[in-house]
């Protein structure tokens, strides 16, 4: 199971029906004592036996009379929206990614507002709130960039990171003349990788503003923009021949023992997953995490993400010991270094998975909050234009014209792109 933040936004379509039950107050709050039981739900269907346990003996070691209890759900967004049309979706549970901004105060519990977190916690000026009121906290953070075999990489004589798409695309050429490794595993057949890709928007430009401004511009695909910087550099790795040979068969678990085997050596994928690759490999030093190859006056930049975030169900009959554990697993767990993510507390050291990211003196940037009014339009956008940035189905045609499959050139696809993002952003204003 792949344990990236589905970034996915989701359609229209898929959204949360809104007959919430959710009126607010959930019934009875336990009497505001952190004991009794509490359900907690997890997409870590792969943790649900191992870590997790030992997470649940700390905290009710902590809170004498709490049970926790934990439910693993593999398909986490379909079943877990389809519950929420009922009360019954556990105490505490990742916000599901079909839950719109609006929606929030329908099914989850408000933690407190911005003002009140922004000092202590990463994500909550601008991600699962709304007016003012932050309703989950991360549960890890991600940077953006790329994870890379670092043995197959020095063998083709790169020891440091390319700053330029020009100085990548070389890199890739000197691993497949030099150690006949694939250089670049796309993860086509499974779709969503080729959504991380977007996860680089903003540290392209390193600009906080990267997502309110996209939400502007009429031709994102024009050279010089970061839509353009970004699906060229694949485009052109797939034409060059860097890419698998048969993208159609590709298999997202059998390329993380790939990777970290040394058969593959670079996809490009949040740093959640580092920690994926390392177990796959002989040793852990075997794998790095690099920026993406673009530099602004002589700096990296990566953009820092919160993952899914935990919140608690509006119709809780335990709210008390369901807070207790949201801010338990945020504070205390550490489960986002052991995961090798950025923790959602600010005080907190970044994870050893990112030293390489700090090696090349990268700069660490959160995206800024949109001004009211704008929240996700980006996204809104795409997903109207079925231009949806994160699901990796258009830069599946990228991949297809880039190897031949499709009789397109890169720049009719990015004209044709152009087109629907300005004809929807002008139907959307």
């Amino acid at each position: 199971m792949h344990t990236r933040r589905h970034l996915i936004a989701v359609l229209a379509a898929a959204s949360l029906a809104l007959t919430a039950c959710g009126d607010g107050d959930g019934g009875g709050s336990n009497d505001g004592k952190i004991a009794g039981d509490i359900t907690v739900l997890t997409q870590r269907t792969d943790l649900v036996d191992t870590v997790l346990p030992e997470y649940k003996k700390k905290f009710e070691a902590k809170y004498p009379g709490t049970n926790v209890k934990f439910e693993a759900i593999t398909d986490y967004e379909g079943e877990v929206r389809v519950r929420m049309n009922t009360k019954n979706y556990g105490d505490v549970l990742p916000i599901p990614n079909s839950v719109t901004a609006d929606q929030l105060p329908l099914f989850f519990e408000p933690l407190g507002t911005v003002d009140e977190l922004k000092d202590k916690y990463r994500f909550v000026r601008s991600e699962q709130t709304f007016g003012g009121k932050v309703y989950g906290l991360a549960i890890t953070g991600n940077a953006q960039g790329y994870v890379f075999n670092k043995k197959v990489w020095t063998q083709a004589g790169i020891t440091t990171p390319p700053k330029t798409p020009e100085e990548f695309l070389d890199a890739l050429k000197a691993i497949k003349e030099k150690t006949g490794v694939i250089p670049l595993y796309t993860n086509y057949k499974d779709g969503w990788p080729l959504g991380q890709w977007e996860g680089v928007r903003g540290a392209v430009s390193g600009d906080p503003d990267a997502a309110i401004k996209l939400a502007k511009e009429d031709a994102p695909w024009t050279p010089g923009k970061e839509q353009y910087i970004i699906d060229s550099l694949l485009y052109d790795a797939v034409k060059g021949g860097y890419s698998e040979p048969d993208p159609t068969t590709t298999n997202w678990e059998q390329s993380k023992g790939l990777l970290g085997t040394g058969k593959i050596a670079t996809m490009m994928l949040g740093s959640w997953s580092v920690v994926q690759m390392q177990a796959a490999a002989a040793s852990k030093d075997d794998i790095g995490y690099w920026p993406f190859p673009s530099q602004v006056n002589g700096k990296f930049y990566t953009v820092v993400g919160g993952d899914y975030k935990n919140g608690i169900n509006v119709n809780s009959k335990n709210k008390a010991t369901a807070r207790a554990w949201v801010d338990w697993f945020a504070n205390e767990s550490n489960y986002a270094t052991d995961q090798g993510g950025v923790s959602p507390v600010i005080s907190a050291q970044l994870p050893a998975s990112l030293a390489d990211l700090q090696a090349a003196k990268t700069e660490f940037i959160e995206l800024n909050p949109a001004p009211k009014g704008e929240e996700g339009l980006a996204d809104k956008i795409g997903n109207t234009a079925e231009i949806a940035l994160f699901d990796g189905k258009y830069r599946q045609r990228i991949v297809d014209a880039a190897r031949g499959a499709k009789k397109e050139t890169k720049e009719q696809i990015f004209a044709d792109l152009n087109k629907k993002w300005a004809d929807t952003r002008a139907k959307l204003k």
